[in-house]
């Protein structure tokens, strides 16, 4: 390494206050010492992870389409998904969830299973006694 003094002189007269010598040492620096090439840091921010609850589709299915109350169990579900996610809990979040989701499918399917059937049946007897 190097080492270089410079010393830095002020003029005396020139109706200021003197300012006193003053020595700044300067280094000079070769070629890193560590032959590898430099590396970089990656730092993986998480965004919000949008973990979907389907509370709103199980108050439908549980208000309008409730055969055999799966669409209580499922609503029942979305609520513990959405505790989960509150607490952090992102993994059991979405196991919830996919609990929910798959529960509000087949009460859904069966509640419109249930009305065509409620609506076919009157109207075959209907006929079918004229």
């Amino acid at each position: 390494m190097n080492h270089t003094v410079q010393t830095f002189f002020s003029p005396v007269n020139s109706g200021q206050p003197p300012n006193y010598e003053e020595e700044h040492e300067v280094t000079v620096l070769g070629a890193p010492h560590n032959p590898a090439p430099p590396t970089g840091t990656v730092i993986h921010i998480r965004s919000e992870t949008s973990v979907p609850d389907h509370v709103v589709w199980s108050l439908f299915n549980t208000l309008f389409m409730n055969p055999c109350c799966l669409g209580f169990i499922a609503f029942a579900y979305s609520v513990k998904s959405r505790d989960r996610k509150m607490v952090g809990d992102l993994t059991g979040a979405q196991a919830y969830a996919s609990t929910a989701k798959c529960l509000n499918i087949w009460a859904l399917i069966l509640g419109i299973l249930v009305t065509i059937l409620l609506i076919i049946i009157p109207v075959l007897l209907f006929q079918a006694y004229r």
